[in-house]
């Protein structure tokens, strides 16, 4: 196994990794036990990897983090419209 493809794989668990958890979001409609913190943090560090890997010209590291910064992007804003859906359902 060459360490290309230790790398793909890392970064395709990594990148994917919050999938499940907004997969569970919209099904429930709700963001009860979920949070904003961590997901803001976790794209600002894909963020600065994303950078890094320009620096290095690294395509694995830029293009699995970029792709996790959508992905968290998505997330985030699910967890602000249904945080905010709670709270006019009352």
């Amino acid at each position: 196994m060459t360490w290309y493809l230790v790398g793909a794989v890392a970064a395709l668990l990594t990148t994917f990794g919050f999938v499940p958890q907004i997969i569970k979001m919209l099904r429930t409609k709700s963001v009860r036990d979920v949070s904003l913190p961590t997901f803001v943090q976790f794209s600002i560090g894909m963020s600065l990897w994303a950078l890094y890997g320009f620096h290095l010209g690294d395509t694995i590291i830029i293009s699995a983090n970029i792709i996790g910064v959508l992905i968290l992007a998505i997330a985030i804003a699910a967890y602000i419209y249904y945080g905010r859906r709670k709270v006019w359902v009352r």
